[in-house]
């Protein structure tokens, strides 16, 4: 976090595109990329076919190694004949697409399924023709064989020794061959200049437990090199494919996303930039989702910001009126005092500066209360508050300070009524409404406090027997500063902030608070009910 108090984020609105479309589009390619990375590590795959391919060398050397040791075998089973092992090994190794080579006992080459004798003696070496390289031609086919070339330089990939040819074969210089001299079956591979690899078997030619020779078949690994081409070849397709849906489906949740933010985000900045009602958040109504909800949030915060400051303003305008008035009076009496020699009038006049001194502290630290209200509330901490207790405590505080002529309090509680607010608060509240009976009531007449668990509700009514409210005035006397007042009380000793304070109290606590008349059969005004509801705890 910055700690320069000076700092100012950069916005983010004129970027071309949102950092928060770049995290979606750098978090769903991250699969894409994945499977990409995968094709580079196909060698369980590449091992697999390497083995199914070593086996069927082998399965086919038994069989040319059986057909040797029948066919091509002196009458006294003593050593192959030469002329016989050559077109015997050629035609098997045309049928099986393999090489195959026969080396005497001594290591010397008999036979190589490869060399051709021409009429004459001419010895010719036949290869294999190369696969047909047609769709090598393709861009995205080069792109394949590239990207199959790097493969054989990764790390992990298998690195046999090379192999090398003499152009006159001995048995000794083959591995394989040197073991299967010895009666066993050998494999070996090997690797070509261009990374390919030279699949080889070894087995003995045995007649009557006599190795008379050695068989060697061998083939490239070209069939399997087309096998993992084509495989990779297809997963990069998939992926291609599969890219392309990803960067469209991030674009697309970016726009739907990201944008109706920005959107909302400009209209916040044009609206703290303004200074006015002019500009306002966009309702996204019709969007049934969080970023809906967001937008109908960001409404009703700037709603709710425009009407407190237009609260504001209202309560600095009737703070000032109400100060003026008394600043007024105090002014005019201490002007007339200077005037005035007579000792009985000045000390009218000093009794009347003493009352509009008090009624300025008054006002003064009522309204300090009413500012500070809103910060209080919301950093309050909810705690279970026993009504019950706390308006038995209540009564008993007026039984000790009121005078024995007051009027009397009547408690008619529920038991169990447990409510989760602010103790102190809630005392603030119910002292007010007591305050105000007091105010009304007659000397002689009670005052009812009646507390009922009404299951979601908890509700509490303050009734007294005085004149009542005046009609239609219900809502107005929880105005600030509403001032009216019995005949009999003395002006000023209220600030008329008392039951708005009461009203805001009890609705931060997620309640109600509301006045009526208590009216008999006859119609006829019989005093005033205030009426606090909150709800149960869950």
């Amino acid at each position: 976090m910055n700690s320069d108090p000076f700092h100012k984020r950069k916005s983010t609105c004129n970027q071309r595109i949102s950092p928060l479309t770049r995290r979606i589009l750098a978090v769903n390619l991250l699969a894409p990329a994945l499977l990409l990375v995968g094709l580079f590590y196909l060698g369980e795959y590449r091992r697999s076919l390497i083995v199914t391919e070593l086996s069927a060398l082998r399965s086919n050397g038994e069989i040319f190694a059986v057909a040797l040791s029948e066919s091509a075998v002196s009458p006294k089973g003593e050593q192959i004949l030469p002329d016989l092992a050559i077109q015997i090994v050629r035609r098997l190794a045309f049928t099986a697409q393999t090489r195959a080579r026969l080396f005497a006992p001594d290591g010397k080459l008999v036979a190589d399924s490869r060399i051709l004798l021409q009429p004459g003696g001419e010895i010719v070496e036949a290869e294999s023709l190369a696969p047909p390289t047609s769709n090598q031609n393709t861009f995205l086919d080069k792109a394949f064989y590239y990207l199959d070339v790097i493969y054989f330089w990764l790390p992990g990939v298998e690195d046999y020794d090379p192999y090398l040819e003499n152009i006159e074969q001995q048995g000794q210089d083959y591995a394989e061959v040197v073991g299967a001299m010895n009666g066993e079956i050998w494999v070996a591979h090997r690797n070509m200049p261009d990374r390919s690899l030279i699949l080889s078997v070894a087995l003995p030619v045995t007649r009557y437990k006599q190795t008379l020779g050695v068989l060697m078949l061998s083939k490239t690994s070209t069939d399997i090199d087309a096998a993992m081409f084509e495989v990779r070849k297809d997963t990069l397709q998939v992926f291609s494919v599969t890219l392309i849906f990803t960067v469209l489906v991030s674009l697309y949740l970016g726009g739907t996303i990201a944008r109706p933010i920005r959107i909302l985000s400009r209209a916040a900045e044009r609206i703290r930039i303004g200074h006015h009602r002019q500009h306002t958040i966009p309702k996204m109504t019709a969007r049934e989702d969080e970023i809906g909800d967001l937008a109908a949030a960001l409404n009703d915060m700037t709603e709710a910001l425009w009407t407190r400051m237009d609260a504001i303003e209202a309560f600095a305008a009737d703070v000032s009126h109400e100060i003026k008035n008394p600043l007024t009076s105090l002014k005019s009496a201490v002007e007339t005092t200077r005037l005035v020699k007579d000792p009985a009038q000045q000390k009218k006049l000093m009794a009347v500066i003493q009352d509009d001194v008090e009624r300025l502290d008054r006002l003064i630290t009522d309204i300090s209360d009413a500012s500070r209200l809103d910060a209080e509330l919301s950093r309050a901490e909810n705690k279970p508050v026993d009504l019950a207790h706390l308006l038995a405590t209540l009564a008993d505080i007026h039984s000790h300070t009121e005078s024995k002529n007051g009027p009397k309090l009547e408690l008619d509680l529920d038991e169990n009524i447990i409510v989760s607010a602010t103790e102190d608060r809630l005392m603030q509240v119910f002292r007010n409404l007591l305050s105000n009976a007091i105010s009304f009531s007659p000397k002689d007449k009670p005052i009812r406090i009646q507390a009922r668990n009404n299951k979601d509700w908890i509700c509490i009514t303050v009734e007294d027997e005085g004149p009542g409210i005046p009609p239609g005035k219900e809502q107005d006397i929880f105005n600030r500063f509403y001032t009216e007042r019995p005949e009999s009380e003395e002006f000023g000793r209220h600030s008329g902030l008392g039951l708005s304070i009461s009203l805001q109290i009890i609705e931060a606590q997620g309640g109600t608070l509301k006045a009526e008349n208590i009216i008999d059969t006859n119609d006829v005004i019989k005093g005033a009910r205030f009426t606090v509801c909150l709800p149960t705890p869950t």
